[in-house]
């Protein structure tokens, strides 16, 4: 039994599922054809091949896209165009042969035609859309948990810087207590001093 892949793209599988997905896209095929090769080539699913093409890989290939549609255009004029001589070859031979015996040839055209129309379809299946939503909704919850945690962060350091602002104003106003304290400190030192005579006639300061 083959194990799924679920380890991340490398730059050679990309250009592998690049290459496959312009050739089926010039060629008519659908792309989930496109992705169900690259799945069985690379071990992954096509739901996984489909996400990858649409979320980066078709990106980095726009004018690809555009040439193999071109091409696929040209083809499909070229391959319209035999079609109708064919099915006009036929309706000659047909106008020969007995009106209720229509011949293998025409049978196998219109299965050809049939089969022509239905490679029209290109858009991807359900199951690689609803692979990619379901990416998308993991990336979007992944997003919001980080939103989440910043508002958290923030807030962490907005409290913390009014509690730093109000250390500060304390700090200032404890300074400033201080300093008040020393002036007053001095001033009543200086109205203590006194002076008086001694003994000599000289003035000498006397602290109370």
């Amino acid at each position: 039994m083959t194990t799924t892949r679920q380890d991340a793209w490398t730059h050679d599988e990309d250009l592998l599922l690049a290459e496959v997905v312009l050739r089926h896209i010039r060629e008519g095929a659908t792309q989930l054809a496109a992705f169900e090769e690259v799945g069985r080539k690379l071990s992954r699913t096509p739901a996984a091949c489909g996400f990858r093409w649409n979320s980066y890989v078709r990106k980095q290939y726009k004018t690809g896209i555009e040439v193999a549609k071109k091409q696929r255009k040209e083809l499909r004029i070229n391959t319209t165009q035999e079609t109708l001589d064919q099915a006009e070859a036929n309706d000659e031979v047909a106008s020969e042969a007995p009106v209720l015996q229509p011949t293998v040839q025409s049978k196998n055209t219109i299965k050809e035609l049939i089969s022509f129309l239905q490679q029209y379809e290109e858009s991807p299946s359900l199951e690689v859309v609803q692979e990619e939503n379901s990416q998308l909704k993991i990336k979007i919850q992944g997003l919001e948990r980080k939103v989440a945690e910043l508002i958290q962060e923030k807030q962490s350091l907005v409290n913390h810087i009014q509690i730093v602002e109000e250390d500060y104003r304390a700090l200032i106003e404890i300074m400033d207590r201080a300093r008040k304290m020393v002036i007053l400190q001095e001033d009543e030192r200086s109205r203590k001093v006194k002076f008086q005579m001694d003994k000599n006639g000289n003035l000498e300061r006397v602290e109370k």
